[in-house]
């Protein structure tokens, strides 16, 4: 039912939303943004190929195509290891929010690639709840772009490179949840995304790295459980119910959580702006979300 989809996509972006909060936490740590991602997918992987694993033994081993596993395979990587490595990147000169909002402008192009490269139609009112979420977030970029220059340009262009491969998943995945299903597809891809991010991190850092404990053990079950298993599943599973442009168009209220979140846990300010920016984004989403359930 609709009603579930979005109950499963409002899930999925209010756990996205302490991805920040828990990267900013192991940045203090003293954890770089590779070390971080591999302890990540460490300890997400075993719960992807285990999900995978039971899927597949319930299925029958003979009911898929190798050339959909290939391709969820592949999907994964572009939407769970470089959108996440480019996240990361982005992350170490940007505020969790800032770089919330940015990541976020992805639903604008989920729309626009399905428009061109899918031909999905495009509804006027939906760009009209579109226009009322990103001025909402336009606001908020302007003010934290005007407080800290220009410097913070290498970052901002990060992120929005993870933006567009984000939403390229989203449209990619689509089609290979319907024949694989949601679990399965998954499990694949997160572990795909996984098998390339710590062949990256053994090229590049000791293994030792990935020793760790206290705090930053803490922070990486975290952001591994909690910020990545969870809402991926959930994610795919929304997938299933409702279009992808309805979730994308519900995950706009992540970069709000991220911002309520940052000032209880990182000390960070919401002034007016903020406030008035929160109020537009949740507004375009209650509007976009009663434009697709009466379609």
């Amino acid at each position: 039912m609709p009603l579930v989809g979005y109950a499963l996509a409002l899930s999925s972006a209010v756990l996205f939303a302490t991805k920040g909060i828990f990267i900013k936490l192991g940045y203090a740590e003293g954890l770089d943004p590779i070390t971080l991602l591999a302890l990540r997918m460490l300890f997400s992987v075993p719960i992807f190929a285990a999900v995978g694993l039971w899927t597949s033994i319930r299925a029958g081993w003979g009911g898929y195509r190798g050339r959909d596993i290939a391709a969820a395979a592949g999907v994964g990587m572009l939407g769970y290891w470089f959108a996440s490595y480019a996240d990361f990147m982005g992350l170490m000169t940007l505020s969790p929010q800032f770089s919330r909002l940015i990541l976020f402008t992805y639903p604008l192009f989920v729309v626009l690639f399905g428009a061109l490269f899918f031909a999905q139609p495009v509804r006027p009112l939906a760009l009209g709840a579109f226009a009322i979420s990103y001025g909402g977030l336009a606001i908020v970029f302007v003010k934290d772009y005007a407080a800290m220059g220009s410097a913070i340009t290498v970052g901002t262009l990060w992120v929005l490179a993870s933006a567009v491969a984000f939403a390229l998943y989203q449209l990619l995945a689509k089609p290979l949840i319907r024949r694989l299903g949601a679990p399965l597809f998954t499990s694949i891809a997160m572990t795909a995304a996984s098998a390339g991010l710590l062949t990256q991190f053994a090229a590049t850092r000791p293994l030792e790295r990935l020793l760790v404990t206290g705090p930053s053990l803490a922070i990486a079950l975290g952001l591994a459980i909690g910020a990545t298993v969870l809402p991926a599943f959930l994610l795919s599973a929304s997938l299933s119910r409702i279009s992808a442009q309805a979730n994308a168009m519900i995950s706009t209220l992540s970069p709000v959580v991220t911002l309520g979140l940052a000032v209880a846990f990182l000390g960070e300010t919401a002034g007016p702006l903020d406030l008035v920016g929160t109020a537009l984004v949740i507004g375009g989403i209650w509007l976009f979300t009663r434009l697709d359930r009466a379609r």
